[in-house]
C-alpha cells in the first residue's frame, strides 16, 4: 500500500516544481524584458528635478566619459582597456595647468576649502565661493573626528611622496580632472568643471604639499 501512495506524490512533487520553476524563468523573462534603456532612465531623470536657483537641468546630462562608463556598468568585463585609455589621455590632455607655473598657495586657506561643503547649490548664492569638500571622502589629518572613506587617506600625502615636478604634476592633475588617471572616477573635476579657481586650487595643493600643514605633521 505504501508503495502505492509513493509514486503519484512523487509525481506530484515534480510537476509542481516544473511549475515553479516555469514560474521563475517566466519572471526572469519579463524582468529582462522590462529592463529600462539608458535613455528611459535619462528622461526619467529629467522629469524627477526641476531646476531651482543655480541648480540647473544640464546637470543631468552625462558627458561622454560619464556615459561610456555609465555604459559599462553593465556590461560584461567593464570599460574596454583601449576605450578607458582613450578617455584619460583626452582628459590629461585637457588639464590646465598654473599660468606662472607655482602649485602652492596658502595651506591654511586649503583647509578652510578642503573642510567646506558649500557652492553650487540651489540655495547657495550663484558665484559664490565654493568649498572642496574634501573631508566628505578623504582623511586629512589625524586629529579629525570624521570623514569619509570613498577615497584613499591623504594624511602625509606631501611627506610620503615629495615634492618633485612629477608628483606635483600629477597631483594638479588629479585634482583638475580626476578622470586622466581613472576614466570612472567618482572624484569631482573640480577644475575642469569650474568648481574651484586657480588660486583655490593652488590653496589645496599647499594643504597636501606643505611641510607646515596638519596633513604632512
Amino acid at each position: 500500500m505504501l508503495s502505492t501512495i509513493k509514486y503519484p506524490v512523487s509525481l506530484l512533487l515534480v510537476t509542481m516544481l516544473g511549475v515553479s520553476l516555469a514560474g521563475c524563468a517566466n519572471t526572469e523573462n519579463q524582468s529582462a524584458a522590462a529592463e529600462p534603456s539608458n535613455e528611459e532612465i535619462h528622461q526619467l531623470l529629467l522629469a524627477s528635478f526641476k531646476t531651482k536657483g543655480q541648480a540647473k537641468l544640464e546637470r543631468v546630462n552625462q558627458t561622454e566619459l560619464q556615459k561610456a562608463c555609465s555604459v559599462a556598468e553593465t556590461a560584461a568585463g567593464g570599460l574596454p582597456d583601449a576605450k578607458r585609455t582613450e578617455l584619460q589621455n583626452a582628459a590629461l590632455a585637457a588639464v590646465k595647468y598654473p599660468a606662472d607655473g607655482k602649485y602652492l598657495g596658502d595651506w591654511k586657506a586649503g583647509e578652510k576649502l578642503a573642510q567646506s561643503g558649500k557652492g553650487f547649490q540651489f540655495n547657495d548664492k550663484e558665484g559664490s565661493t565654493a568649498g572642496g569638500n574634501c573631508y566628505a571622502c578623504h582623511q586629512l589629518a589625524p586629529q579629525e573626528l570624521a570623514y569619509g572613506n570613498i577615497g584613499p587617506s591623504l594624511y602625509q600625502y606631501g611627506k610620503l611622496r615629495g615634492n618633485s615636478e612629477e608628483i606635483m604634476k600629477y597631483t594638479w592633475a588629479k585634482i583638475w580632472n580626476s578622470h586622466a588617471y581613472n576614466a570612472c572616477s567618482n572624484m569631482p573635476r573640480f577644475g575642469a568643471e569650474g568648481i574651484l579657481t586657480e588660486t583655490q586650487l593652488k590653496d589645496v595643493m599647499a594643504l597636501l604639499m606643505s611641510p607646515e600643514s596638519p596633513v604632512n605633521k
